[in-house]
């Protein structure tokens, strides 16, 4: 018999705090993942003394849970969110302190869905590895949707390598007049917002998980998104914590793959896929990139990366193939430059606007 979540929650709430309330009532659970007989979670506190005080809670825990039904390992972390003692700026860690939202501090647990209401469908594009081009897909699909007719959003989730900002040609920073919501950005027909409008571009991000699913929490709840019909996310690579909180607590529609076509990144695209299935998040469709290159002065096609391998693992899994986008120099000039190749009249442009047809002839759009 194996354990779940509300089992987990239902123990952990009946641990008292020294000074009063649970761990649940006084929101200090983060990261909770149950994997059969496997739980992990992350008790979180406001400062490192108050966490030099809770270890003997979090042994509690720990025991407590170990002694449900089902249960064969637990791991739980202490963390605090909130600095030691003030210190000068030459003292901070390499990747600076978390910056300031300005939209209500450190994000909260939430038990419901953190959709917003105004947004009718939220898209993840996702990746098991990087270099696919899986950023690329999602700021040229969210300019082509835009310009067939739909109000559409552009997320970009990779809080380690963001990179829309470029892609879009924005670098303002978002605006939050009353401190608690922040208003998104908007270029070519799109509204976006991204962690890297927040940070100095040259500065790395060295944060553990649960900054990582705050700042998305944040994100996507905290932002003045208006009424969107379709909130395109551009996921990181991998299968991690940015994944697991979206797909747990944002409620996607489902889930599109993007995947060059050679055996390599086709091993890394499926496990991304098996994380989907697992998170119960539908599986819209595969789209292969990078699939051939056009010689521009001979004519001449190249297959580099190999052709097909997508479109045959969509078939073989029985999902949608959504189609083929070949390497393209103006693609990538474009990208640079911060105007979506899809925003020009190109045949790249005309590529991406069939695939948005489809979207939304699939009512996935």
């Amino acid at each position: 018999m194996s354990v779940n979540r509300a089992e987990v929650e239902a123990v952990l709430a009946t641990l008292e705090l020294p000074d009063g309330g649970t761990l649940i009532s006084r929101d200090m659970l983060r990261a909770l993942s149950v994997e059969g007989s496997e739980v992990r979670f992350v008790i979180e506190v406001p400062s490192p003394e108050i966490a030099r005080r809770m270890e003997p809670l979090r042994a509690a825990a720990e025991r407590t849970v170990a002694a449900l039904p089902g249960v064969t390992r637990v791991s739980v972390a202490l963390t605090a969110h909130g600095p030691a003692a003030k210190a000068p700026p030459a003292a901070a860690g390499p990747g600076g302190a978390p910056p300031d939202l300005k939209i209500g501090g450190h994000p909260k647990s939430t038990q419901g869905s953190l959709k917003p209401a105004s947004v009718a469908s939220i898209i993840a594009v996702g990746s098991g590895k990087g270099g696919v081009g899986k950023s690329t897909v999602s700021s040229n699909l969210a300019v082509a949707l835009a310009r067939a007719g739909r109000r559409v959003g552009l997320l970009d989730a990779d809080i380690y390598g963001p990179s829309q900002p470029r892609m879009m040609g924005v670098n303002k920073r978002p605006a939050s007049p009353d401190g608690k919501i922040i208003e998104p950005l908007h270029a070519h027909g799109v509204t976006m917002m991204s962690i890297g409008l927040m940070l100095d571009p040259d500065k790395a991000v060295v944060w553990r998980g649960p900054m990582l699913m705050g700042a998305l929490q944040q994100m996507i709840s905290q932002v003045n998104w208006g009424d969107l019909d379709v909130l395109i996310v551009d996921l990181p690579p991998g299968t991690g914590d940015v994944q697991l909180t979206l797909c747990q607590k944002a409620e996607p529609t489902g889930a599109i793959i993007v995947s060059t076509p050679q055996d390599v990144a086709l091993l890394d695209a499926r496990k991304a896929m098996d994380m989907f299935n697992t998170l119960k998040t539908p599986m819209l469709g595969l789209i292969e990139n990078m699939s051939t290159f056009h010689c521009p002065n001979c004519g001449h096609e190249t297959q580099i990366f190999g052709h097909g391998g997508v479109e045959a693992e969509a078939k073989k899994l029985g999902l949608p193939f959504l189609g083929s986008l070949p390497i393209d120099l103006d693609t990538r000039l474009a990208g640079d430059s911060g105007t979506p190749v899809a925003a020009g009249d190109s045949p790249m442009a005309e590529a991406y606007a069939q695939l948005a047809e489809q979207l939304i002839k699939d009512g996935i759009a």
